[in-house]
């Protein structure tokens, strides 16, 4: 449970850039692209503020994510990631005013069971009983 703050960073950072694509794309209106170039829509889309302050972020999610990796078990870190669903759901419903209704909350409900079963289930250290004693080269040539 040490590296749960590195967890929930990732999972935070995951969810903020989501709504700073959003935010983005809502930003750009729609995407005609009448005489001008695709390379260039897509330029224009990529460096416009809140779609690069978005990957951005994504970029620090994805650092985060690689620390967390080096630390635990992929089977005990990659179920957080589905708190960013929660995240971004109740944040979009408050920014955006999207529906959350009665369907997506139990949803929300069952991600965030599942995920507290997950994080009981272990400790989540990477570290096994095998890589404690590691393997001399001269016992690779038997």
């Amino acid at each position: 449970m040490k590296f749960l703050p590195f967890i929930l960073f990732t999972v935070l950072t995951n969810a903020a850039a989501q709504l700073m694509l959003k935010q983005g794309m809502m930003n750009l209106g729609p995407l005609a692209v009448d005489g001008v170039h695709p390379i260039l829509r897509v330029l224009q889309i990529v460096f416009s503020p809140w779609v690069f302050l978005g990957l951005c972020t994504f970029v620090i999610s994805m650092a985060s994510h690689l620390y967390v990796l080096s630390k635990v078990e992929l089977s005990f870190a990659y179920p957080f990631l589905s708190l960013a669903y929660v995240a971004v759901a109740v944040f979009a419903y408050f920014v955006f005013r999207e529906d959350l209704n009665a369907w997506r909350i139990a949803g929300i409900a069952f991600i965030c069971v599942g995920t507290v079963l997950i994080a009981q289930g272990g400790a989540g250290h990477a570290q096994s009983s095998a890589s404690e004693n590691p393997v001399q080269t001269s016992e690779l040539a038997r």
